[in-house]
C-alpha cells in the first residue's frame, strides 16, 4: 500500500452541507453534529457562568435576583455537564472509532443517529424551562429532595425529563460504541494493537451502562413525588431523601470519569504523536482505565460522609475513593514519561495535553484530600469543593477537549488550524482556569458555603478575583471561535496526515471518504511505534521513512 501526504479527498463523493442538519447515519457526519451541538451549549452555559461570577463579585444580592440566580447556576451545571462535556466525548467517539477500528461505520448507524437526536430537544427543553410558571430548576445539578420538590415545580419536571433524554442518548450510544469496538477492528487488530482511546471507551461505555439506568429510575421516581404525590424521597409522606442521594451519586460520580476518560484517551493519542516517542506503558494505560471503571462504581458515598453515613461504611468508602487515585496516577507517570525526552513540536494541541496534565493533577490532589473523611466534613458543601470540582472537569476534561480538537481538527475538515491564534486561546484558558478556580480552594478554607448568592462582605476580595477569571475565560471563546472559522475558509491543506501519526484514521483522506477507506486499511506494526529502539523520528523523514523505521506492514 503506497501512503502519500496528500489528501485524495477531491477524488471521491463529499458530503453536502445539508447532510448536517439531517438524519444522517454516517457516524463522521453525527461526530460533528455532536461537536457543534456541545460547542453552542457550551457558549450558553458559559454565558450563564458569567452572570453567576458577576452577581458574587459583591456580597449583595445586586445584578440578579437570588431565585434567578439559582436557576442560573442549576442550568450551568447541567448543560456544562449533560450537554457539553458528556456530548462532546461522544462527538469524538462516534468521529474516531470507526476510523480508528478500520470499520466503515459503526455497528448500528441508525440507532446512532437516533441516539444524537435525542439530545437537542433535551437541551431546548432545558433552556424553554426559564418560561414557564415558577421559571427553571433551581435546586442544582444534583436536584436533592426535599428541595428539589417545593422550588419551581414544572422547571424541576422538565428537568427531569431533559436529563432523561440526554440519559437515554447515552445508552444508546454505548451500546454502538462497545459494540463497533469489539466486533468491527479489523482482522489484524487483537484487543492490544486497539488505539487507546478505544480502551477509554470501552471503560466509559461500560459506566453509562451500568450507571445511568440508575440515576432514571431515581428520577422517574423524583417525578412521581413531583406530579403525582407520593412519597418516595418526600419526608414529609415517610419518604426518604437519603436513598435519593445513594441513587444520584451512584450514577453522578461514576459520572465524572464519564466525563473524564474519554478525554484520558484523548491525551493518550495526542502526547505520543506530538512527542515522537511511544506512548509508555500501553497496557498499564489500557487496564488502568478498565480498573477506573471498576472503581467508580464503587466510591459514590463519599458525597455524602454528612448524611448520616455509618462510621464503617464511610471508612469503606474513603479506602476505595482513595484507592481509585492508583490506576489514574498510573496514567499520570505514563503520560509524563511518554514525553519526558521526547521530540516535543510544542503546537496548540501539545500546549492544551500538557496544560492537562498539570491541571488536572491539581484536581486529582485535592480530590485525594477530599477523600479523607474528618477533612471532607470540614470543608463540605463549601468552594473548596467548586474548586476541585471545576479544576478535575474544565482542567481535566475542558483542556483534553481542546487537545483533541486541534489534533483532529486537520482530520475533519482538511485545514489546518491557524496556530497563533491556537496559542492565544491556550494561555487565556489555562491562565482564566488559574485565577477562576485556584483561590475558590481558600474559600472554602475560610468558610464560604456554595450555591449562594448573599455571602459576608470578608470573602468579597477573593471572589473579586475569581470573577476577573471568569472573565478571563469568557474572553478564550473569542479566538477561538475567530479561529474555528477562519480556519474552515483560509486554512492551510492538511493533507492525509500532517502530524505523521500512526492510528488508522491517518491513513485515509482528510475529510475521510464517506465509506472511510478506499481499501482496507494495513496495520502497521502498532499504533504507537514512533521509533525503534527509543529513536526519535526526524521531523523531516518522509512516510516511506516511518514505515521502514517500524518494518514492513503486515496484512
Amino acid at each position: 500500500m503506497t501512503i502519500t501526504l496528500e489528501s485524495t479527498h477531491a477524488t471521491h463523493k463529499e458530503r453536502k452541507w445539508t447532510d448536517y442538519f439531517t438524519f444522517c447515519t454516517d457516524h463522521k457526519v453525527i461526530g460533528i453534529q455532536y461537536l457543534v451541538t456541545s460547542f453552542a451549549f457550551y457558549f450558553i452555559g458559559g454565558a450563564f457562568a458569567e452572570v453567576l461570577r458577576t452577581e458574587l463579585a459583591t456580597p449583595d444580592p445586586d445584578f440578579v435576583s437570588p431565585e434567578l440566580y439559582n436557576q442560573f447556576m442549576t442550568m450551568h451545571g447541567t448543560i456544562m455537564i449533560f450537554l457539553w462535556i458528556v456530548p462532546a466525548g461522544a462527538a469524538f467517539a462516534n468521529y474516531l472509532i470507526p476510523l480508528m477500528v478500520g470499520a466503515e461505520d459503526m455497528a448500528f448507524p441508525r440507532l446512532n443517529a437516533v441516539a444524537f437526536w435525542l439530545t437537542p430537544p433535551g437541551g431546548i427543553l432545558l433552556l424553554g424551562s426559564f418560561f414557564v410558571d415558577g421559571g427553571a430548576a433551581q435546586s442544582g445539578w444534583t436536584s436533592y429532595p426535599p428541595l428539589s420538590l417545593i422550588s419551581g415545580k414544572w422547571g424541576e419536571e422538565i428537568w427531569i425529563l431533559s436529563v432523561l433524554l440526554i440519559g437515554t442518548s447515552s445508552i444508546l450510544g454505548s451500546i454502538n460504541f462497545v459494540t463497533t469496538i469489539l466486533k468491527m477492528r479489523i482482522k489484524d487488530m487483537d484487543l492490544h494493537s486497539m488505539p487507546l482511546f478505544c480502551w477509554a471507551m470501552l471503560a466509559t461505555s461500560a459506566l453509562i451502562l451500568l450507571s445511568t439506568p440508575v440515576l432514571a429510575a431515581a428520577l422517574v421516581l423524583l417525578s412521581f413525588d413531583l406530579i403525582a404525590g407520593t412519597s418516595f424521597f418526600n419526608p414529609t409522606g415517610g419518604g426518604d431523601p437519603v436513598v435519593y442521594q445513594h441513587m444520584f451519586w451512584f450514577y453522578s460520580h461514576p459520572a465524572v470519569y464519564i466525563m473524564i476518560l474519554p478525554f484520558f484517551g484523548v491525551i493518550s493519542e495526542v502526547l505520543p504523536v506530538h512527542s515522537r516517542k511511544p506512548v509508555f506503558g500501553y497496557r498499564a494505560i489500557a487496564y488502568s482505565s478498565l480498573a477506573i471503571s471498576f472503581l467508580g462504581l464503587i466510591v459514590w458515598a463519599h458525597h455524602m460522609f454528612t448524611s448520616g453515613t455509618p462510621g464503617w461504611l464511610r471508612m469503606f468508602f474513603m479506602a476505595a475513593t482513595m484507592l481509585i487515585a492508583v490506576p489514574t496516577g498510573i496514567k499520570i507517570f505514563g503520560w509524563c514519561a511518554t514525553i519526558w525526552g521526547g521530540k516535543i513540536n510544542l503546537n496548540t494541541a501539545m500546549l492544551f495535553g500538557i496544560g492537562f496534565l498539570a491541571t488536572f493533577v491539581m484536581g486529582g490532589l485535592t480530590g485525594v484530600m477530599l477523600s479523607s473523611v474528618p477533612f471532607d466534613i470540614h470543608v463540605h458543601d463549601t468552594y473548596f469543593v467548586v474548586g476541585h470540582f471545576h479544576y478535575v472537569l474544565f482542567g481535566g476534561a475542558g483542556m483534553g477537549l481542546f487537545a483533541g480538537f486541534y489534533h483532529w481538527f486537520p482530520k475533519m475538515t482538511g485545514r489546518m488550524i491557524n496556530e497563533t491564534l491556537g496559542k492565544i486561546h491556550f494561555a487565556l484558558i489555562f491562565i482564566g482556569i488559574n485565577v477562576t478556580f485556584l483561590p475558590m480552594h481558600e474559600l472554602g478554607l475560610l468558610g464560604m458555603n456554595r450555591r449562594i448568592a448573599l455571602y459576608d462582605i470578608q470573602f468579597q476580595p477573593i471572589n473579586i478575583i475569581c470573577t476577573v477569571g471568569a472573565y478571563i475565560l469568557g474572553l478564550s471563546a473569542l479566538p477561538f471561535i475567530i479561529n474555528v472559522l477562519w480556519s474552515l475558509v483560509k486554512g492551510e491543506a492538511a493533507g492525509r496526515n500532517p502530524w505523521r501519526a500512526y492510528t488508522l484514521e491517518w491513513q485515509t483522506s482528510s475529510p475521510p471518504a464517506i465509506e472511510n477507506f478506499e481499501e482496507e486499511p494495513v496495520l502497521w506494526a502498532g499504533p504507537y511505534d514512533y521509533g525503534t529502539d527509543s529513536e526519535l523520528i526526524d521531523e523531516e523523514e518522509s512516510v516511506d521513512d516511518l514505515l521502514a523505521a517500524v518494518g514492513s506492514p503486515s496484512k
